[in-house]
C-alpha cells in the first residue's frame, strides 16, 4: 500500500511493472555474476564486484537485518497473541527455535523449505483474491476506471525494487546448482514476475477498498474483515508465521555462509555447532531491539536503506557487473578450461 496503492490504483501497477523489470535485470546479472566467479556468498560476492568496497554492502546489510530481525520477532509474536490468544513470548521463541532448526540443517533443507513455503503463499494469496473479486467485482473494476495515475509512480517503482532487491546476495548459495549461461540468465529474468506475483495478488484485491484502505493502520486485516472469512484470517496468519521463519533463516543463513567462506580461506571447516550459536545470537539481538518501540527507525530505517543499496548494489550490478561479466566470458571464450563456466 505505502508504494503501490498510493499512487492510485493503475499508477500502482504501473510501478509494479517498474520494479518487475528491475528485478529481472539485477536478478539477471548478478545470477551470471555469480556463476562465472563461483561467488557464492555475498563476501565473495562483493569482494569482485566492489573490490576494496565491498564491505560497503555488509554494512548496509546488518543495518537491514537488525531492522528485519526486530520486525520478525515482534510480528511472531502479536500473531500468535492476537490470533490464537497464545503468550507473546510464545511466538518469540517459538520462531527462534525454528529459525535455528532450519540453519543448522544447511542450505539443502532451507533450499526445500523455500521453494515450499513459496507455493503455499501463491496459493492463500490466490485464494483471497478469487474471493475479493468476486465478492468485490463492481467495486474492483471501478477503481481502475476512475482512479488517476500518481506522479510519482515510477519512483515509488524504483524504491520498491532498490529495497528487497537487498536480500538478493545474501541468498546466493541457491546458485550453486547453476552451471551454464542460459541457466543463471532465465531464472534471473524469471525472478522478477515469480517474485511479484503475490503482490500483484493481493493489490489487485485491495484496490476494491480504494481509496479508504489507505487511511488503515493494517491494511491486510481490513481486507481480510471485509471478506468475512475467519478460516482464511486464520490461514493467513499461518502462512505469514512461516514467511516470518523463512525470512529470517534465509537472511541469517547468508551470515554463516559469510563466515563459512572465512573458514574456507584458512582451510577449515565451520564448527556445525556455530551455525545455530549465531542465528540464536542474532535472533535474540533482533528481539531485544524489537522491546524498544522501533516504529519510528524502521520507517526512517527501510527508506534510508533503500538509496544505499541503490547505490551500493544495484547501480554497479547494472554497470560494472555487466562489464565484468563481458570482459570474463571474453576471457574464457579464449582459453575455456570448465565447461560449466565457458556456458
Amino acid at each position: 500500500m505505502e508504494f503501490f496503492l498510493t499512487q492510485g490504483p493503475a499508477g500502482g501497477l504501473l510501478a509494479m511493472a517498474v520494479s518487475t523489470a528491475i528485478w529481472s535485470a539485477v536478478c539477471a546479472a548478478t545470477f551470471e555474476f555469480a556463476r562465472l566467479f563461483r561467488a557464492y556468498d555475498y563476501r565473495s560476492f562483493f569482494s569482485h564486484l566492489l573490490g576494496r568496497g565491498w564491505f560497503l554492502y555488509e554494512v548496509c546489510y546488518f543495518a537491514l537485518l537488525a531492522i528485519i530481525l526486530a520486525v520478525i520477532a515482534a510480528a511472531a509474536g502479536s500473531i500468535l497473541e492476537e490470533t490464537f490468544a497464545l503468550p507473546y513470548a510464545i511466538g518469540v521463541l517459538g520462531i527462534m527455535a525454528a529459525v535455528g532448526f532450519l540453519v543448522f540443517r544447511g542450505s539443502a533443507t532451507i533450499e526445500r523449505v523455500l521453494a515450499f513455503w513459496s507455493f503455499v503463499l501463491y496459493t492463500v494469496y490466490l485464494l483471497v483474491v478469487v474471493l475479493s473479486v468476486r465478492k468485490f467485482a463492481s467495486e474492483t473494476t471501478a477503481a481502475y476506471q476512475t482512479a488517476e495515475v500518481g506522479a510519482g509512480w515510477i519512483v515509488a517503482g524504483v524504491r520498491y525494487a532498490a529495497y528487497n532487491l537487498a536480500i538478493i546476495p545474501p541468498i546466493l548459495f541457491v546458485l550453486r546448482h547453476v552451471e551454464r549461461r542460459r541457466e543463471a540468465v532465465t531464472a534471473g529474468l524469471l525472478a522478477g514476475p515469480i517474485g511479484i506475483i503475490p503482490g500483484f495478488l493481493f493489490y489487485v484485491a485491495m484496490s476494491a477498498h480504494y481509496p479508504d484502505i489507505l487511511t488503515r493502520p493494517v491494511p491486510a486485516n481490513y481486507l481480510l474483515e471485509a471478506l468475512g472469512s475467519r478460516p482464511l484470517q486464520l490461514a493467513f496468519q499461518v502462512v505469514l508465521f512461516g514467511t516470518l521463519i523463512e525470512t529470517g533463516t534465509g537472511l541469517i543463513h547468508a551470515v554463516n555462509e559469510r563466515i563459512a567462506a572465512v573458514y574456507r580461506e584458512k582451510g577449515r571447516s565451520m564448527p556445525d555447532r556455530l551455525r545455530p550459536v549465531t542465528a540464536l545470537a542474532l535472533l535474540v539481538g533482533g528481539s531485544g531491539l524489537a522491546s524498544f518501540g522501533l516504529i519510528e527507525l524502521i520507517a526512517r530505517g527501510y527508506g534510508t536503506l533503500t538509496w544505499l543499496f541503490l547505490v551500493v548494489f544495484v547501480i554497479p550490478i547494472l554497470t560494472w557487473g555487466v562489464y565484468r561479466i563481458r570482459a570474463r566470458s571474453g576471457a574464457l571464450a579464449a582459453a575455456p578450461a570448465d565447461p560449466a563456466q565457458s556456458g
